[in-house]
């Protein structure tokens, strides 16, 4: 399913433990590492869609969860040409996404990233909050950088932390501008 502009709906999840890291995860059989994501069923709600993939790349349910928040309105971010499939119509140029945080209820042990048949990730690791925004492909990361920014505020309230400094979405420009 692809609007009319070219992207395609799809969810991301913020899933956050206790000490306030975030779930990271490798992509199977790349060195790539993200969040869990996934495109929308044309029949599925944003929440619906966000379940299933938990389910499907996390092998959490619901009752593993608290969803704690979740971005108004779609983030998009556009793909490099090269991943873009010019033959295919309509064509993808892109991913438009409803961000959810969720909070971790149940243990660890919950956790399985083979619950479906084609596994998206075979590795996973808690990380502090602002490393994904700095570390996932280039092409996601101001995407990222915004859905964390939106979801900072609501963690630094709940756990009581200080989340410490964003990094900008691309690097750090001081340095570039220096050299």
């Amino acid at each position: 399913m692809i609007d009319v502009d070219g992207y395609r709906p799809n969810v991301g999840i913020v899933l956050l433990n206790a000490d306030g890291r975030l779930f990271w995860a490798r992509r199977v059989h790349r060195d790539g590492w993200q969040f869990p994501q996934g495109g929308m069923r044309s029949d599925e709600t944003p929440l619906e869609a966000m379940y299933r993939e938990l389910q499907e790349e996390t092998g959490l349910a619901p009752e593993h969860v608290e969803v704690l928040a979740s971005t108004r309105g779609w983030l998009r971010y556009k793909l490099p040409n090269r991943y873009i499939r010019h033959h295919q119509h309509p064509t993808c140029i892109g991913q438009k996404q409803v961000w959810f945080l969720l909070k971790l209820v149940g243990g660890e042990d919950a956790l399985c990233l083979d619950a479906c048949d084609k596994p998206e990730f075979d590795l996973w690791r808690w990380v502090d909050f602002w490393y994904p925004a700095a570390h996932v492909v280039n092409f996601k990361r101001d995407v990222y950088h915004r859905a964390l920014r939106h979801f900072a505020p609501l963690v630094e309230t709940m756990l009581s932390v200080q989340l410490g400094p964003q990094p900008h979405p691309h690097g750090n420009r001081s340095r570039q501008a220096a050299a």
